[in-house]
């Protein structure tokens, strides 16, 4: 039996686009793998710690040593987020764009469980070794925006949402990336833009 994980970044509940795509995916993926889990992770649920005392602690273990005391627990709060992360052999992300980029629990997140020894190893010749690599993980992810839309010019903004993204998921090995685009702009028609992104969602979804 597969598990899907659905890792959620935007806090709108009904009112966000990527969460309702999301749902067209998720819908369309259990009819279609009845046999697989699906879990929802919502980040702005309160469950990601605090990285504060988990910084220090990820020096330490850079250093060759164990943190201890504080810096332990932090560290192990880290790990069981990576944990759940790491549980599921798909993974569906929601990306709603916030100010050129994604919104800052997801950012949160990804300094969580980007550690060394879980997402990346670090060689002073070959540089990055990525922890995910090979392990038959697959990715989808819903990016969504109002105003940037790729046919539009830079006074309409930048993409810094996608190409952040895709490029840490890259880093860490996961290189099985189908992505969904919700870009109707200020202008454009929405009604058509749901139609495609919905059709584009359930297509994935079932052979994913």
């Amino acid at each position: 039996m597969g598990k899907l994980l659905h890792i959620s970044a935007s806090p709108r509940g009904e009112a966000s686009e990527s969460l309702r795509i999301a749902r067209v995916f998720t819908e369309t993926y259990q009819e279609t793998h009845p046999g697989d889990e699906v879990e929802h992770w919502d980040l702005w649920d309160g469950s990601l710690p605090d990285f504060a005392v988990g910084a220090r602690a990820k020096m330490t273990v850079f250093g060759g040593n164990e943190p201890q005391g504080a810096e332990a627990e932090a560290w192990d709060a880290a790990r069981r987020t990576f944990e759940r992360f790491d549980s599921a052999d798909r993974l569906l992300f929601s990306v709603p764009m916030w100010n050129a980029s994604v919104p800052y629990v997801l950012k949160q997140f990804i300094d969580v469980v980007s550690q060394p020894g879980w997402i990346f190893t670090v060689d002073p010749v070959t540089g990055y070794g990525h922890q995910l690599a090979g392990r038959g993980k697959r990715v989808a992810v819903v990016y969504t925006s109002a105003v940037w839309g790729p046919p539009l010019g830079p006074e309409f903004g930048s993409d810094f949402q996608s190409t952040f993204f895709d490029d840490w998921l890259r880093w860490t090995g996961l290189t099985d990336i189908q992505d969904i685009r919700f870009h109707p702009t200020l202008t454009g028609d929405w009604d058509e833009a749901r139609r495609a992104a919905d059709a584009r969602a359930r297509d994935i979804a079932k052979v994913f």
